[in-house]
């Protein structure tokens, strides 16, 4: 599969995994200066990059940089970024900041991955029962943990 990307801004930074079993690819935080991201605070970080996947039937997942969330409590705003195949605009990524001081993010800065995996499109089909299961209508906590 090809993935098009095109640069929108000159000094985006085109994604591209950082080893051979690396699932997904880096994205770059396309800014002019340093942008400071206050606890509790929402910022969405442009990449300077649009999208264009050869195939119909995948979808692009945005996941935070796993160092960012544990060391310091940076997540994604909606908590995973789902980019549909048909979408050509910029990729923007809003950030939250749970941790417990300030974090500034750099010019640059890889902070986000890009995952792409095949898609399923069921046909919908309206019922008035379901099949049954051993499981049933057992919710959270049903396995004994919750």
């Amino acid at each position: 599969m090809t993935l098009k990307i095109k640069k929108l801004k000159p000094n985006a930074i085109i994604p591209k995994r950082e080893t051979q079993g690396a699932a997904g690819l880096d994205l770059h935080a396309c800014l002019e200066s340093p942008v400071t991201i206050e606890v509790g605070e929402i910022f969405t970080v442009p990449t300077g990059i649009a999208l264009s996947p050869e195939r119909e039937d995948i979808v692009m997942f945005v996941i935070i940089r796993s160092s960012l969330g544990r060391k310091h409590g940076l997540t994604l705003a909606n908590s995973v970024g789902v980019i549909d195949s048909d979408y050509r605009g910029e990729i923007l990524v809003p950030i939250i900041n749970h941790g417990d001081k300030p974090y500034t993010l750099a010019p640059d800065e890889r902070f986000a991955q890009l995952v792409i995996t095949p898609v399923i499109f069921p046909e919908v089909c309206e019922t008035h029962d379901l099949d049954r299961t051993e499981r049933g209508e057992s919710g959270f906590g049903s396995t004994g943990k919750l």
